[in-house]
């Protein structure tokens, strides 16, 4: 485990964090949202904006590992036969392929084809904690409450896509239960830059109304403390 605490350098202002309960959310590195023929991309989004986030990610969760933290990746899909996606998602919008239609990676969006799973670059380790989530957030219909309080967790590491959509929504409900959320900018994206600045801008606004934004470079920093 790395030293007990440290300061990340972070806006609006830094901020001091037990490593013993914090943990790192990478949230929906997934294929259907990161690669061609994907889910992102049949909502007509350049799939090519999220890439950005890979490397910052990549670098936290291998320094994470070493430092002892613990390690929860989320997945937005569905059942296989939709029982827990409401119509008003599925018929959303005009969407190439709609979730549950068969792509070039599975079925779109459902649990267990090869698009929902998590991108290579970050593919959890055995053992590390996936969640697997209907909706945006990660706390809706999911075990992730219980299990952060199971391993006693205070403070929250985040990072993932969209910054503005599944990020977004899992600060505010972590923020609603009390949790202190460090967002990782650079280990942020979205399809939409302007949506990715103004995400960040909402979570650190007004002395931090969601939460604090610090570079991958800060949190790097403080773990080798």
């Amino acid at each position: 485990m790395a030293n007990s605490g440290a300061t990340i350098a972070a806006e609006p202002g830094p901020i001091t964090l037990d490593w013993s309960k914090t943990a790192l959310v990478i949230i929906d590195m997934q294929r259907d949202f990161m690669e061609r023929g994907g889910f992102g991309e049949t909502l007509g989004n350049d799939v090519s904006q999220l890439a950005r986030a890979v490397k910052p990610i990549a670098e936290v969760l291998a320094a994470v590992r070493d430092a002892g933290l613990l390690v929860v990746h989320t997945r937005e899909g569905h059942l296989p036969d939709l029982s827990d996606a409401p119509p008003a998602k599925v018929e959303r919008g005009a969407p190439r392929l709609r979730i549950g239609d068969p792509g070039p990676m599975g079925r779109i969006l459902i649990r267990g084809e090869a698009g929902h799973d998590i991108i290579p670059e970050l593919y959890p380790l055995d053992g590390e904690i996936v969640i697997d989530k209907p909706g945006k957030g990660a706390f809706y219909a999911t075990e992730f409450g219980d299990i952060l309080q199971k391993y006693g967790i205070e403070n929250l590491l985040v990072c993932g896509v969209t910054t503005e959509v599944c990020v977004n929504t899992t600060v505010r409900e972590a923020n609603d239960r009390g949790y202190r959320c460090v967002v990782i900018s650079d280990g942020c994206a979205s399809y939409f830059p302007e949506f990715h600045e103004m995400g960040l801008k909402m979570i650190k606004a007004q002395g931090g109304i969601f939460g604090w934004v610090a570079e991958s470079a800060a949190v790097l920093a403080a773990l080798a403390g």
